[in-house]
């Protein structure tokens, strides 16, 4: 492929960070990228909600472990760490799991504390920050309730990011999944310069945020090395994969990346944050 901005950073040896919301997000998305770059440069992996929680379960996330075939979420995450860790340390790639709960397992500040869990448990929805997957997970906003976990991720970038040339990616949110949207927009306050990567496979039934994209000056760029090698990362991470592609077949799809139209895609961690709030109502 050409010497776009990712092949000049691989070759000139810029380490690169990936943001993950999820514990096979980097992987999906980025998979051929990282299998290109992990005898190049040094690589790091930060997955973002890597945690579920106690009962009482709300009917969405009842619905979304009966089709893991598991009861307990904690016993799945248990599981899909070991995945993420299983998969990345073959790959020669650091990783870090930053420890907040999945979207559907964020309760609002204070609910639930150990008495008042027996008055939740016949409608636990209303302790929840995200009561359903389709109408607030999937809702493209996030909620007032979430400035938590905003804020939390924030504080991550000032650890994640040391000084000195980084590539940079985070996700762009494709499908409106409040997890992702979180993270984007983390990376996108901390104006260190990210680039973003589409989020696959959510990016083969739903179409990029043009918006975004005109307002942060990216370029698309595609990368098409080393994608036959993805589809063994991607089964690599067993209790999703059977969920996301049921008949087992894979896409091989080229990777695509809306990268900051300059030259560099470079960071640097003494950059300030813009002023401003978070992007709810």
């Amino acid at each position: 492929m050409s010497a776009d901005q990712l092949t000049a950073a691989i070759r000139d040896g810029v380490p690169l960070l990936v943001l993950s919301p999820h514990l096979d997000d980097a992987v999906l998305s980025c998979g051929a990228l990282l299998t290109h770059a992990r005898s190049r440069v040094s690589m790091t992996v930060a997955t973002v909600f890597t945690e579920a929680g106690p009962r009482p379960y709300t009917l969405s996330a009842r619905r979304s472990l009966r089709l893991a075939g598991v009861k307990d979420a904690e016993e799945l995450y248990a599981s899909r760490r070991a995945e993420d860790r299983e998969v990345l340390e073959g790959m020669g790639i650091v990783w870090r799991h930053l420890g907040l709960p999945e979207g559907l397992f964020r309760r609002k500040p204070g609910r639930m504390p150990d008495g008042s869990r027996r008055a939740h448990s016949v409608l636990p929805e209303a302790a929840y920050v995200y009561p359903t997957y389709r109408l607030h997970i999937a809702s493209g906003r996030i909620s007032r309730y979430d400035s938590a976990a905003l804020a939390h991720i924030a504080a991550a970038l000032d650890d994640l990011v040391p000084p000195g040339p980084r590539l940079l990616l985070a996700p762009l949110a494709v499908g409106g999944h409040v997890d992702h949207l979180l993270v984007r927009t983390a990376a996108e306050l901390s104006n260190r310069g990210f680039g973003y990567y589409s989020d696959f496979p959510y990016n083969q039934r739903h179409s990029l945020d043009a918006g975004f994209s005109r307002r942060n000056a990216l370029v698309t760029e595609t990368w098409h090395s080393d994608i036959a090698d993805k589809a063994a990362l991607i089964h690599g991470y067993r209790t999703q994969a059977p969920l996301l592609f049921p008949d087992g077949r894979i896409p091989l799809v080229p990777e695509v990346y809306l990268l900051p139209g300059r030259p560099a895609l470079v960071a640097r961690a003494d950059v300030r944050p813009p002023r401003g709030g978070p992007p709810w109502p």
